[in-house]
Order: structure tokens, then C-alpha cells, then sequence
């Protein structure tokens, strides 16, 4: 669960450290005090991207610091420790954007990109946002939630895996019958080319043993000389060479080493260089009889290089890789000239994955099925509560056409709904009006919140659109959510707000035209007065801290029970 945030110039904020708890937060305040400011800078440490625009004006940099205990989520310290960034209970992270436009972002000070920031974030924290209830009109959002709730993520993972095997041995289907039909002009041109390379024969890595080669050759003379003259000066100069000049010391040293004993590492360092030397002279020896002064040789050499650059600019490919190329056109020529072959193991490799393709996405359709039945019912309970008395909701699964593939199966999901007893469910994006779709997106967000392993669920002004009676069922709902999961929830409703176990107030305060946002921890007694500017306004009068009070009272009564 989040137990600390630290938020440092962002936005209206110039400094703030808020400690969280276990159950139902909630957070209240004035429109424009800086309430969206704290989601904000939340999704920031999650991974959103960053904009400098966020950086308070007159700083150079904003800094996020979000600290998690995740000592009872066995699965997150599992990716902890895989991703070598454990910190036993602790989960802290951290975000730091400059106005020059560098972001940084750490997982228990380790530097680490967004995308495992990001992958993290999914397991510690789901946020829910005010207007969640327009985008679940879009198809995609409604398979999402469904998905989320069937806990599939593995066939999933299987179906969209065997998609993608599924497209690429199509590709390559299509491609070689496209190749196929254009065939005789590209054997023609494939056939003189690998005709050209054949002739030639290069052989792997032959075009750098070939430099090699002319370099000996080219400078054979004076490697010839130089060597001669090293020899010469080494050991072949009768009157004076340096092997009998050391042999000569080696002698003078062992004898005075008999009248001093300190001498003889001396003895031995001239004996080691008197091996080295023979070594060496043994070594030039050897070298120069392999030495050719060979003009013919050389001249071929230069020939077959000057073919193969010839050859390596006709193909536009650097000469060192003329063979690789070589090769690739030979097994070009070879699946042209064996394409129906190719072709028919092809389709054979196809049916066999659509196969298994068909078998997966028959298994996800009846997981998706089996959620179903189970989110439409708790769902249409949860409408019940909700004002939508006799208000129906289905999830309709149908399999598209079998030529329509896609990487989450065959179906066509479509949440359905009626907010009223006897009529037919129809989309919900055509039937519910916007007070109704909020209500019907925050059942289920609600629903799906009790199955959820995810430790801290953010709910961001989920309520907007709602009052009276129907207001209190919902405070009711999250408070009861508040008891499994650490709940934070930003609400502009005292129904709610009265539900919270704990109660922060965000304020916006003006000091010589600088203008900032701050939050507070509200004692028993200023929840009253915040209650009740929530249910009379600009005014708070006697009678709105008594409602605000009792209010108050009742929400203990009920959170107890």
C-alpha cells in the first residue's frame, strides 16, 4: 500500500509530504485548489510521460517521491528480487524531470526506464478516473475490463503469441506466391548473378586473408632485408653479434657470482634473455624461408582482389561481405526453383498453428463466458443500489467471422444495459444517459475492485454526476472496498467524503502574488466544518454542522458494523 508521498515543485505545489493509511482516504477541497494536482503528480512517478510545463514556476526541477509497503504482496517482491531492485519491505519510487527536458526515474535508487516503472506501477496501484464511464464505450475498453476480471492473462498471452506466428507464416505465404508469379525475369537476373559469384568461388573470409597476402608480398624485399640484418646483427656477424656477446657476459657473471651469491639473479635474468634470443633468432629463421619474392604471385593476387571489389560495388555490398551476399542469392535461386515445395509446406505450417490458434481462442471465449456470467449478475446487484432499480447489465460474446482473426481471439464483446425493469438491454453508449453510464462505470469499477490483487485503488470524482440518497449508497460501497484494499478517493460529495476514515483537505493559499497548493490532515473537528461547506457552500451555517455532524456519526455507526 502507499504509505508516503513527497512532491516537491510541481505544479502549484512547492513542497509536500503526506503520509497515508490502511482503509477509505478521502480528499476534498475547493474547485481549483489543486485537488487533480496530486493525481497528477502520482501518475508521474507511475511512468507518465513528462512535460516541463509541470515544473513549478521560478524552479528548475520537480521532484516525486511515492514509498510503498509491499511486505504482504508476495508477487511484487517477487519482480523486485527478478529484477535485482529488492529493498525487502520497502517499494520506493522515485521521479525527477529538469527544465532542460531530462526525466529520471528510480526503483529503490536504482536508475531504471519508464517501462519497468511501468510494469511495476500496474501491480501497486489502479487509478479510476472521473470520466472512465466514456471510454467504456469504446469496444476495446469493454474487452479490457471482462479480460481483467476473467484473470486470463496467460491465454491471453498464448492466443495473441500464436497470432503473431499465425500473420508471419502468412507474410511469408503471400510474399513467395507474389514471388512466384514475377519468377522467370528474377531467375534470369538471379541466374547470372550467382552465375558471376560461382565463377569466382570467394570462400568465406578469403577477401582479408587475400590483403594479408599481398601485404607479405608487396613488401617482400624488405622484409626479406630486414630480417637478414636483424639475423646479421643477432648471431651471423663472425667478429661481433650480440648471442656471443651475451654468452660472453653470462660467463664474466657466473664467475663473479662464485665470489658474490647476490649476483646470481643477475646470472639468471642473462640466462632467460640468452633463451629469449635463441627463441627469437630460431623464430627470423624459420620466417625467412617463407619469405617469396614472387611477381607472378603478386600480380595475381591484385587480380583476384581488383575482381572481387569489382564484383562487391556491382552488388553495392562491402568486400568482406561478397560471399554472405553470394549466398543469399544462391538460396534465393534455390526457393525460387522450389517454391511450389515451399508453398505447400507453407500452408501446411499454417493450418497447423490456425489450428491451434482456433483451439486457444475457443478456450479464452469460454473464460470470457464463465466472467460474464458472474460480472453481469454482481454488476446488476450493484445497479440495484445505484437507483437503477429493475436495471439490467449483460456482457454480449459473440465470435466473429473465423477469417477475422486478431490477437485477443474471435470475439466481439459489447456491454449491454437497461436502467429499466422490463425493456431490452441495449450498447450501453446508446441507452444510458451520462448520469446513468457514470453510475453504471462506477458498479463496475467497484465489482471489479473486489476481485483486484492490486493493494491501492484510486478513485478520482467516480461520483461526479450523482446526489442525494443514491450518494450515500455509494459512500456506503467505497467505505465497504476501503475495508479489503487501501482505498484513496477525491470527491466533491459530503455523502462520501463522510465515509473516509481519514480525511485530507486540499487548500490553495496566495502569499505576494505567489500562488500554492497545500494539504492537510483534518482533526474530528474539522471534518465538520469541511462536511459542511460541502453541503451549504461559501456559508457554513449551524445547521449544515449539525447535518455535517451527524453525517459523521452515522458513517462511524455503519464502517463499525
Amino acid at each position: 500500500m502507499l504509505k508516503h508521498l513527497y512532491i516537491h515543485n510541481f505544479i502549484l505545489i512547492d513542497k509536500l509530504e503526506l503520509d497515508f493509511d490502511t482503509g477509505l482516504t478521502v480528499l476534498t477541497g475547493e474547485t481549483g485548489a489543486g485537488k487533480s494536482i496530486l493525481l497528477g503528480a502520482l501518475h508521474l512517478v507511475l511512468g507518465d510521460r513528462a512535460d516541463t510545463d509541470t515544473i513549478r514556476q521560478g524552479t528548475d526541477f520537480a521532484e516525486i517521491v511515492a514509498e510503498f509497503d509491499v511486505s504482504t504482496h508476495t508477487s511484487i517482491c517477487s519482480w523486485l528480487v527478478t529484477q535485482e531492485l529488492n529493498a525487502e519491505d520497502e517499494c520506493i519510487l522515485r521521479r525527477r524531470i529538469t527544465r532542460d527536458g531530462r526525466s529520471r526515474a528510480y526503483i529503490n535508487g536504482t536508475p531504471v526506464n519508464l517501462q519497468n516503472i511501468r510494469e511495476l506501477a500496474e501491480m501497486l496501484m489502479d487509478i479510476h478516473g472521473q470520466h472512465e464511464h466514456q471510454s467504456m464505450m469504446k469496444p476495446a475498453v469493454q474487452r479490457q475490463l471482462l479480460d481483467d476480471y476473467a484473470a486470463h492473462s496467460e491465454l491471453l498471452k498464448k492466443v495473441s503469441n500464436q497470432f503473431v506466428e499465425l500473420k508471419l507464416v502468412e507474410e511469408q505465404y503471400q510474399h513467395l506466391l507474389q514471388t512466384t508469379t514475377q519468377r522467370n525475369d528474377r531467375v534470369d537476373l538471379l541466374r547470372f548473378q550467382t552465375r558471376e559469384l560461382d565463377e569466382l568461388a570467394l570462400e568465406d573470409n578469403e577477401y582479408l586473408q587475400l590483403n594479408t597476402q599481398h601485404q607479405r608480398l608487396a613488401n617482400a624485399e624488405s622484409l626479406q632485408n630486414g630480417v637478414q640484418q636483424t639475423l646479421y646483427s643477432l648471431s651471423d656477424d663472425d667478429n661481433r653479434n650480440i648471442q656471443s656477446g651475451l654468452a660472453g657476459l653470462q660467463q664474466l657473471l657466473e664467475k663473479l657470482a662464485d665470489m658474490d651469491k647476490s649476483l646470481l639473479p643477475a646470472v639468471e635474468f642473462i640466462q632467460n634473455a640468452q633463451l629469449q634470443l635463441d627463441e627469437s633468432i630460431s623464430l627470423l629463421r624459420g620466417y625467412q624461408d617463407t619469405i617469396e619474392l614472387d611477381n607472378q604471385r603478386l600480380a595475381e593476387t591484385e587480380s583476384r582482389i581488383q575482381t572481387i571489389l569489382d564484383l562487391a560495388r556491382k552488388h553495392q555490398v562491402a568486400p568482406e561481405f561478397l560471399h554472405e551476399t553470394h549466398q543469399n542469392l544462391l538460396k534465393e535461386l534455390h526457393d525460387i526453383d522450389h517454391a511450389d515445395e515451399r508453398l505447400d509446406e507453407l500452408k501446411l505450417q499454417y493450418e497447423q498453428l490456425e489450428q491451434k490458434y482456433l483451439l486457444s481462442s475457443k478456450r479464452l471465449s469460454e473464460s470470457r463466458h464463465a466472467a460474464a456470467r458472474k460480472l453481469n449478475k454482481n454488476i446488476t446487484r450493484a445497479m440495484q443500489t445505484l437507483g437503477m432499480s429493475g436495471g439490467k447489465f449483460i456482457i454480449e460474446i459473440n465470435s466473429t467471422d473465423t477469417t477475422q482473426y486478431s490477437a485477443h481471439g474471435l470475439d466481439k464483446i459489447e456491454f449491454t444495459v437497461t436502467a429499466n425493469s422490463g425493456q431490452t438491454c441495449k450498447p450501453v453508449a446508446r441507452v444510458a444517459s451520462g448520469g446513468e453510464l457514470a453510475r453504471i462505470s462506477l458498479a463496475i469499477q467497484m465489482i471489479i475492485a473486489k476481485t483486484s490483487k492490486i493493494p491501492t485503488l484510486i478513485f478520482d470524482e467516480v461520483d461526479s454526476g450523482i446526489g442525494g440518497g443514491i450518494a450515500d449508497i455509494v459512500g456506503q460501497h467505497l467505505a465497504s472496498l476501503g475495508q479489503t484494499n487501501q482505498l484513496i478517493c477525491i470527491t466533491h460529495l459530503a455523502q462520501v467524503a463522510s465515509q473516509g476514515q481519514h480525511h485530507l483537505l486540499v487548500e490553495k493559499h496566495t502569499r505576494s502574488h505567489n500562488v500554492s497548493s497545500h494539504v492537510v490532515s483534518l482533526t474530528p473537528a474539522q471534518r465538520i466544518e469541511e462536511i459542511a461547506r460541502m453541503l451549504s457552500g461559501v456559508k457554513i451555517t449551524a445547521q449544515s454542522r449539525v447535518h455535517a455532524e451527524e453525517m459523521l456519526t452515522h458513517a462511524k455507526t455503519d464502517n463499525a458494523h
